[in-house]
């Protein structure tokens, strides 16, 4: 009989822990927007945009095209021409209806 008087408790205890744990609910995910960015620009690209702008003067030969700086959406590209293969004059991009633009044409070209 102590034997039982013993395990009734244990008994009445395991039973407690056979309760199913609450579903958890399903909580509506919203998937964020994509957004559209413009492929940073390179030597190739800044070639090009500075013949267009700029027939008279001598061919891109290197450039190196970086963020002005953290958060700013310019780019600046520094450039050498001809045979020069110093980075020796700059020109800064700005994104405009989806694509890198001089930021002032007028004043980009060297020659």
């Amino acid at each position: 009989m102590k034997k039982l008087a013993l395990l009734l408790p244990i008994a009445l205890l395991a039973a407690c822990g056979e309760e199913p744990a609450p579903e958890p609910t399903p909580t509506e995910t919203v998937a964020p927007e994509p957004i559209e960015t413009l492929a940073a620009p390179d030597q190739a690209l800044f070639t090009e945009m500075y013949a267009e702008a700029c027939p008279s003067d001598d061919a891109v030969n290197t450039a190196v095209c970086r963020r002005a700086g953290m958060g700013s959406e310019d780019v600046v590209c520094e450039f050498g021409l001809g045979e020069d293969e110093y980075l020796r004059n700059k020109a800064t991009l700005t994104a405009g209806d989806g694509e890198w633009v001089l930021a002032d044409p007028e004043n980009v070209c060297v020659g």
